[in-house]
């Protein structure tokens, strides 16, 4: 299922943090692209994703991390991906719910509760995966804490989605909740499968970030959303 439009409702403020972070992302993508090999591509993954092992055992893998300091690999990893299907996906998804989680949380707490959910993700990657040397890289699990924040705060929603269904092509308006229920469902069931196997990730996806951020944003969209303006009392 592709999410094409979504219907919350109408939008009072503009996007700029979230169209901010996508391009962002769009810049470091091309970036990428433009390194010229496969070995240079694998030690900027190297440096700047988040490997667990750097941090559950002290190891050093590959090139040192942004100015020295590991931590920052659980920031600079939401800004690279690992090929177009993959930054388009998460684009797509930012794109499609981001703009209405700002507008309702405001510019700079959508900012801080992006990165929030983004580093939870990170961390829960590391404790799922504590022996792997393997870069984690994306935005997906900062994502995730978003579809989450939209879940909560528009419940009744629609999106006009993409599905395929052996050679019918349909475009039908399904509830947004369906979409994102059904999303992290298959998330969970990945990441339940893949504990105590040989690799540290599901089908080359990191799952655990996923979960991890998706319970982040339902947390954190209740510390921060707005509180309904109390009814005054009449005299």
């Amino acid at each position: 299922m592709i999410p094409l439009k979504d219907y919350p409702g109408p939008r009072r403020t503009f996007p700029w943090v979230m169209l901010t972070i996508l391009a962002v992302n769009i810049i470091a993508f091309l970036f990428e692209l433009v390194l010229g090999s496969e070995q240079q591509l694998n030690s900027l993954f190297a440096a700047a994703g988040v490997v667990p092992v750097e941090y559950t055992r002290g190891l050093l893998i590959g090139p040192p991390p942004p100015f020295g300091i590991v931590y920052l690999t659980l920031i600079t990893s939401m800004f690279l991906h690992g090929g177009l299907l993959h930054i388009a996906s998460n684009m797509l998804y930012l794109f499609i719910f981001g703009d209405n989680v700002e507008d309702r949380l405001g510019h700079l707490k959508f900012l801080i509760f992006y990165f929030l959910c983004g580093i939870i993700a990170g961390i829960t990657h590391i404790i799922a995966n504590a022996g792997s040397d393997t870069p984690s890289i994306g935005a997906s699990g900062a994502i995730a804490g978003v579809l989450a924040a939209y879940l909560r705060l528009f419940p009744n929603a629609q999106v006009r989605t993409l599905i395929f269904i052996g050679p019918l092509i349909l475009v039908p308006r399904i509830a947004a909740a369906f979409l994102i229920v059904f999303w992290f469902i298959t998330q969970f069931v990945s990441g339940v499968t893949s504990l105590g196997a040989p690799t540290d990730t599901s089908g080359g996806v990191a799952v655990w970030a996923h979960i991890g951020g998706f319970i982040a944003g339902l947390i954190l969209i209740q510390l921060m959303r707005p509180r309904a303006a109390e009814p005054s009392l009449a005299y």
